[in-house]
């Protein structure tokens, strides 16, 4: 089946995973099936357990991974609630692509784009808050928060002046409307322009996804799962360096405090290792195939608990 969602870093997943001989991988954003798709291909052992918010992808994918038949199992679920659903013992491998897909991204309704004639934004169509709502009734303070947390974008607060006096007169109702009311003319020294970063950031509002990510995080911690490959595919900055830290927290064997003469914890707290020291980012020829992969990072821990382990 053609997909409507190019998969980044195809060879870069499939070789994180190439280790695993048998049990379950978990793939916490499914999407239309790429990743899922390839893994499945690669080893006839492994079987599949994935989750996504969005009704049209999980249609699309269930008739794509048909022909695996009983190894793939699909849940609509959010990916922090996915290992509540699973078997902890047979995870041998999760994978999250913490991303947008192309037709999100491209179908008017759903209100991603720029040139969108709504205002929408949920990966989740039934979901209660919408872009919609943010822009139109968040106070303007808030409006900047959200801009200078998700977006990083320096003049937050002018672009929420701007978004609050334009409401005044006329509720916004589609996305085009709103990326002219920001800009869509590139920042300085910068290939993006402030509608793209303030899109972002309206869409991690809606969606919790930094929550979201956090919570993910959580539950792997939590959990007791013993050997696995971990890989995370983050498209921004502020979900890379949450991954990263939380990789440098989990690959940390010594817990006692910075200031403490001598170890006294036991030294044995790590519950793995950090296989990618750099994050790994798609080549110059992927990126010329698939544009939209150019902001990609990929970032993998294999987890091995010690007896101490959190």
């Amino acid at each position: 089946m053609n997909s409507p969602h190019v998969p980044v870093l195809p060879s870069e997943v499939l070789q994180a995973f190439s280790d695993i001989k048998e049990g379950v991988v978990v793939d916490c954003t499914l999407g239309y099936a790429g990743h899922s798709s390839l893994i499945l291909e690669q080893n006839d052992n492994i079987k599949l357990i994935a989750c996504d918010q969005d009704d049209e992808a999980i249609e699309f994918s269930t008739n794509k991974l048909a022909k695996f038949k009983d190894r793939v199992s699909i849940f609509k679920s959010r990916f922090s609630e996915i290992l509540s659903k699973v078997n902890i013992q047979e995870i041998r491998g999760i994978l999250a692509d913490i991303g947008v897909s192309s037709l999100q991204l491209d179908k008017n309704e759903r209100g991603f784009g720029l040139k969108s004639d709504n205002l929408d934004m949920r990966m989740d169509t039934s979901g209660e808050l919408t872009a919609y709502e943010v822009v139109n009734f968040y106070p303007e303070y808030k409006l900047a928060q959200i801009f200078k947390d998700y977006g990083e974008l320096t003049n937050a607060k002018q672009i929420a002046a701007s978004i609050a006096n334009a409401r005044q007169k006329q509720k916004i109702s589609s996305a085009s409307e709103l990326a002219r009311i920001i800009g869509t003319k590139s920042i300085k020294n910068r290939s993006v322009s402030p509608a793209i970063l303030a899109f972002q950031a309206i869409r991690i509002e809606v969606n919790s996804e930094l929550a979201e990510l956090e919570n993910l995080l959580n539950a792997i911690e939590n959990s007791s799962i013993n050997e696995c490959v971990v890989a995370i595919i983050s498209f921004h900055s502020l979900e890379d360096r949450i991954v990263k830290n939380r990789f440098k927290k989990w690959a940390k064997s010594c817990i006692c405090p910075d200031e403490a003469m001598r170890c006294t914890c036991g030294n044995n707290y790590s519950i793995g290792e950090i296989v990618t020291k750099k994050a790994i980012m798609p080549s110059v020829d992927e990126t010329k195939q698939n544009p939209r992969s150019s902001c990609a990072k990929m970032r993998i821990f294999k987890i091995s608990r010690g007896k101490n382990a959190r």
